[in-house]
């Protein structure tokens, strides 16, 4: 079974959601993030990437990042800007990005199975990033951006689902890149009710998306418990916010890379050293149309690689990756990346940046682009189901849950 719980949310206003509610803070950098907020007191970004407003050298670590981030939130309620739901509810969050239209419930999702391994990973956490996040969720004292999650379509679920989103939006606009969000409450006891009951026959929960959150709401859960005499597995900081999709409304997008040189190859060397365990041929088309198949950039011309048989293991859930293909047999025997969580000649490209994206950086740096086909949700469920992990940068999930449409405190 999985164990969602309602809550009493903090959300914006609905006339001010447009105002409030910001892109999550891991999708822009110091400089992206000031110049978004600037005229905008009201933007969320101020919360949850609160060292925006802060001297740029402050360490990540740094106690007045995250002291800064809970006064701000303190006084979006103060002013009114945001408000509290008066009884626990669930929010229904719809996305639609061009022809693709996503619905998810906004939870509590249990800490205990996510400790439990009922709620599945896929991917490791950096430390000190899983730091940063555990001490933003403890000193703010709430979860301000959603951890991801996805389950095996249920048709019973999908058709309450259904029901209620055809009731009139507390919320509904389209953000400045043309998404549109759209918030339901669900406050009424019989349909809170039923949307617990509908998730005991959901067998188990992945997390497609905010590892680190997770693990930080598990971090602070553990030391919450340990100071809490009383405590009793029910309190706030027991469950995470979540929004939590059925499979076959996700959209994933290729994660695609850039090497910044050729490790001292030629551009006709290193296709030499390619050949060897990838056909290729030129190309028109920079996006490959299927699996164990790359588009690759180099010295202006697009070509198409395909794995040869052999070169990987297509019975290993993992090794069967195109990310880990590449990886194993181009990125680091030819183009010396050993660890591409750590390596500065890497770089990674969200799909939605486009292969145009690819271009400019491998042109600008004289280094090699490839295009990725996107791993799929099969995969991904079917990876953390053996326990195993992903190569890092393997999906990149559009579109983004925005931050403060519904957030959720841990402390009452």
């Amino acid at each position: 079974m999985s164990d969602i719980r309602p809550f009493r949310g903090i959300r914006p206003l609905p006339s001010l959601a447009p105002r409030v509610a910001a892109p999550p803070y891991d999708t822009v950098d110091y400089d992206e993030g000031r110049a978004y907020v600037e005229g905008n007191p009201d933007s969320f970004l101020r919360v949850e990437k609160s060292e925006i407003e802060l001297p740029r050298d402050l360490p990540m670590h740094d106690r007045a990042i995250f002291e800064n981030g809970a006064r701000n939130l303190k006084r979006l309620l103060d002013e009114g800007k945001m408000i509290r739901d008066e009884s626990p509810c669930f929010y229904l969050y719809r996305q639609v990005m061009g022809d693709h239209a996503q619905v998810g419930i906004v939870a509590g999702a249990s800490v205990a199975e996510y400790q439990a391994d009922l709620i599945k990973k896929h991917e490791y956490t950096r430390p000190d990033k899983e730091k940063e996040r555990t001490l933003h969720v403890d000193i703010v004292g709430a979860n301000t951006g959603p951890v991801f999650l996805t389950y095996p379509a249920q048709p019973d679920i999908d058709a309450f689902v259904a029901e209620l989103t055809r009731r009139e939006p507390d919320v509904d606009f389209t953000a400045e890149d043309g998404i549109v969000h759209t918030l339901w409450v669900v406050s009424a006891p019989g349909d809170v009710d039923r949307l617990r009951s509908l998730f005991r026959n959901v067998p188990a929960l992945y997390v497609a998306d905010g590892h680190h959150r997770s693990a930080a709401a598990s971090n602070v859960q553990k030391s919450r418990a340990r100071a809490n005499p009383n405590h009793t597995g029910n309190e706030p900081y027991n469950f995470f916010l979540a929004v939590v999709f059925p499979d076959n409304l996700m959209k994933i997008m290729a994660y695609n890379r850039v090497v910044l040189d050729l490790n001292g190859h030629t551009p006709e060397g290193l296709k030499e050293a390619i050949s060897r365990s990838f056909e290729i041929e030129n190309t028109d088309e920079p996006n490959p149309p299927r699996p164990t198949q790359f588009g690759m950039y180099l010295d202006g011309t697009w070509y198409r690689l395909t794995a040869r048989a052999g070169s990987f293991d297509p019975a290993d859930p993992v090794a069967s990756l195109d990310v880990a293909i590449l990886q194993d047999n181009l990125l680091h025997p030819i183009l010396g990346i050993q660890d591409p969580r750590t390596d500065k000649r890497i770089q990674f490209v969200g799909g939605i940046r486009g292969t145009a994206e690819l271009e400019n950086r491998a042109r600008k740096t004289g280094g090699v682009a490839f295009a990725m086909y996107p791993t799929s949700i099969d995969q991904l469920m079917a990876i953390a189901d053996a326990g195993k992990v992903m190569p890092p940068k393997s999906t990149w999930f559009e579109p983004k849950l925005r931050s403060g449409m519904v957030v959720k405190s841990i402390n009452d």
